[in-house]
């Protein structure tokens, strides 16, 4: 499920660019996955770079944003699965 299929409205969000391959990875797992998120293009948005170091604390993409209030920067693959599941999405 891409960005643009989703059903209903997401509560994670990946904050990310397309040149970055750690935030394309992502945008699979999350895809493969079949669970919605919201992508905020920090390119298309630049200030919402600032939202995403305030919440990381660091400059690093991508920042994933979940329902329990937890996020993850530049997780792995297994990080992103064990999340999702960890939150009975898959």
């Amino acid at each position: 499920m891409s960005e643009n299929e989703q059903t209903e409205t997401p509560s994670i969000r990946i904050f990310g660019a397309d040149w970055c391959g750690d935030c394309r990875r992502a945008k699979r797992v999350f895809g493969e996955a079949q669970v919605a998120y919201e992508w905020i293009d920090l390119v298309e948005a630049p200030a919402a770079a600032d939202v995403a170091a305030d919440i990381s604390g660091r400059k690093n993409i991508p920042v994933i944003t979940y329902p329990d209030g937890t996020h993850q920067v530049e997780p792995s693959d297994a990080d992103m699965r064990s999340k999702l599941a960890e939150l009975g999405l898959v």
